[in-house]
């Protein structure tokens, strides 16, 4: 797999965030088909960062119900693979200088 398809989007919500902050671990949107070896090399080669630890996990996806004019409308989200990467101590990564 290129490394250019491992790493799909940062996810950034307030749980990640503290994450930042106080364990130094980053949260990824990553291929389905990846696996830690793949991430961490992707994420050391995009963010010029050391990585020490990679944990990965596989988010299910969740039914959706919406009410239409038509009735109820039932769907699915995807579900997708998230990796918690840790970097080492006094590096960070920057991920609001791309928006």
């Amino acid at each position: 797999m290129k490394l250019s398809e491992v790493l799909i989007k940062p996810i950034l919500t307030e749980k990640a965030n503290a994450q930042q902050e106080s364990l130094r671990r980053y949260a990824f949107r990553v291929s389905r088909k990846a696996n830690k070896l793949e991430i961490k090399k992707a994420v050391e080669d995009v963010y010029g960062v050391t990585i020490t630890d990679v944990n990965t996990i596989m988010v299910p996806g969740k039914s959706k119900t919406r009410h239409t004019k038509k009735g109820f409308t039932k769907g699915q989200k995807q579900a997708y693979k998230k990796a918690l990467v840790t970097v080492a101590v006094g590096e960070t990564i920057d991920l609001y200088s791309n928006i």
